[in-house]
């Protein structure tokens, strides 16, 4: 068994990265003589704690949370002033752009050291065997992952199963991306059957990859792939149906207390894999740039949008939009559903702080008590939110000085799998009221829906009913735009402007409504990310996207 916890990226990782350097740039003498100073490629792969490092070292490569939060400013659920965020969202980013450069590395970086211990692991002969075949299973998740996000952002990628020569990175073509989830689907099996269940796991291990973590990256590259529906819904049925394999999954009884209250976020039966956080060890800061500045937020580097916004039903179950809503312009935030403001903080929200004492926060220009208001909108502040609205999702309420906190960022939960179920179901014509008792549901009645016209089965518009459940559902956890690309609608939403609240000096323009960014985004070149030019340069057989 692993004595060190996965979740504690400690100090000892520093050890290992500097004796993988070696292992891995160091010339090998002619004869094969290990020294007796130092670990070498022949001794450091034999000693047990050497090995579990590395494992550690490998699952802080998996994610991080700028890939988690990112995405949602190139969708329609937000709006970031950052450079190259701002660049792909506005459609002008080019093969020169930084992202596209530094997400391939990171991802390609994850895959590299993979292959490196699963090359290298069963030199060890002293930790048991299930445990090294565990180890291996785990590693192969990890590569599946970094492929599935390489081939969801570029398409067509390189494909290593192991661990390249600087000749072979030199030469290795694009493999097609059909291919590429091919080999995914394929790891993934070959690992379940060595991978523990959730129920198995104690609790020092908490956030160590699972059979159920296995399938639900399976049933989300399956998703995505748009012709495989079948065998999403196969997928899907095991982690619902069978508990006693795969572990017992539900969703927790607060959608909030999720992502905020630190006992929940920590343990709980909904999160099938989350990046694992530790205070004071292994930390994340994002939220500092996300919150109101009257609450301690520093600057809004990433604001909602009025578009998210207006998704969210009413408590009714009725779009703001639809006859017999009881939408009110004028007083559009109550009535709503709940994960509104679970979610979002609008002009005169009621911020709860960690003491459970209570502010106001004032956005609307001029209204707030104490001027300067410095949560008021105001064209081209560079400190205030952009759009009129703030994040409430993911604040810790344990977090130290300036957001820095220990809480996890869920990568998987079950909630995506009861939408994804839904999904399935209802796009070969299979959805009934059962069903949707305990998909949609379920899901509103957790969030605190308790009209019937809500919680009943619709006999009409599923497919955006769907689509809008999982909008509110999922929001600010980074799916949106995997949405909005693999159901084409991308050319759609993002292209026009992306608003804010109605706070525009000039009522008669898009109704009041702040015009954020004029977005482009072009067909036949964007659902697809520019092969980095750089990495062209360095390997003749890679290819450019069109367009670039």
């Amino acid at each position: 068994m692993i004595t060190v916890r996965i979740n504690k990226m400690n100090y000892l990782n520093k050890i290992l990265l500097t004796a993988i350097a070696v292992v891995i740039f160091a010339g090998c003498k002619k004869l094969d003589i290990a020294p007796t100073d130092r670990f070498s490629d022949l001794t450091f792969w034999t000693v047990d704690v050497n090995v579990n490092n590395a494992l550690n070292n490998n699952y802080s490569l998996l994610y991080n949370s700028s890939l988690y939060f990112e995405p949602e400013a190139l969708s329609d659920n937000a709006y970031s002033p950052s450079g190259d965020l701002n660049l792909i969202a506005s459609g002008n980013a080019t093969s020169l752009t930084g992202k596209f450069q530094g997400d391939w590395a990171s991802y390609y970086r994850t895959i590299k050291s993979v292959n490196i211990f699963l090359e290298n692991i069963d030199q060890n002969k002293t930790l048991p065997a299930a445990t090294i075949a565990r180890m291996k299973a785990e590693n192969q998740f990890m590569r599946a992952f970094a492929l599935f996000n390489l081939t969801k952002w570029y398409g067509d990628v390189p494909l290593p199963d192991h661990d390249l020569t600087p000749e072979e990175a030199q030469v290795i073509p694009r493999s097609s991306k059909a291919a590429v989830n091919a080999f995914i689907v394929s790891q993934l099996e070959s690992a379940i059957p060595n991978l523990p269940s959730k129920d198995q796991l104690p609790a020092s291990e908490n956030g160590r990859i699972t059979k159920g973590a296995a399938l639900a990256l399976q049933m989300r590259t399956l998703l995505y792939e748009g012709n495989k529906t079948a065998e999403v819904i196969a997928v899907c049925e095991k982690l619902i149906n069978n508990h006693a394999t795969y572990g017992t999954y539900s969703l927790v009884n607060s959608y909030s207390a999720l992502f905020s209250d630190p006992a929940t976020n920590k343990t709980n039966n909904e999160s099938i894999l989350s990046l694992q956080y530790v205070p004071t060890i292994r930390t994340w800061q994002n939220f500092w740039d996300f919150a109101p500045r009257t609450v301690g937020g520093r600057v809004s580097n990433m604001a909602p949008t009025q578009e998210l916004v207006d998704d969210y039903v009413m408590l009714n179950g009725k779009g703001i939009k639809e006859t017999g809503s009881g939408y009110v312009e004028s007083n559009p935030y109550i009535n709503r559903d709940p994960r509104l403001t679970a979610t979002v903080v609008y002009d005169r929200y009621n911020w709860v702080n960690p003491n459970n004492s209570t502010k106001t926060i004032y956005i609307k220009p001029g209204t707030d008590p104490v001027q300067p208001g410095l949560d008021e909108y105001s064209p081209g502040s560079q400190s205030a939110s952009a759009t009129g609205y703030y994040w409430r999702k993911y604040f810790d309420p344990s977090a130290l000085s300036s957001f820095v906190s220990g809480n996890n960022l869920h990568l998987f939960r079950y909630a995506e799998v009861l939408l994804t179920y839904a999904e399935a179901k209802n796009s070969l014509g299979q959805m009934d009221a059962t069903i949707w008792a305990k998909t949609i549901g379920a899901l509103r009645t957790r969030a605190g829906f308790t009209d019937a016209a809500a919680l009943n089965f619709p006999s009409a518009d599923l497919t955006n009913i769907i689509r809008r459940e999982r909008r509110a559902e999922m929001a600010m956890e980074g799916l949106r735009v995997d949405d909005l690309r693999r159901w084409k609608l991308a050319e759609v939403t993002m292209n026009g402007f992306a608003h804010g609240a109605k706070f525009a000096a000039d009522q008669n323009i898009d109704n009041g409504y702040i015009r954020t960014q004029q977005r482009k985004f072009n067909a036949q070149r964007d659902y697809l990310w520019a092969v980095p030019s750089s990495e062209i340069g360095l390997n003749k057989n890679l290819t450019q996207n069109p367009g670039y």
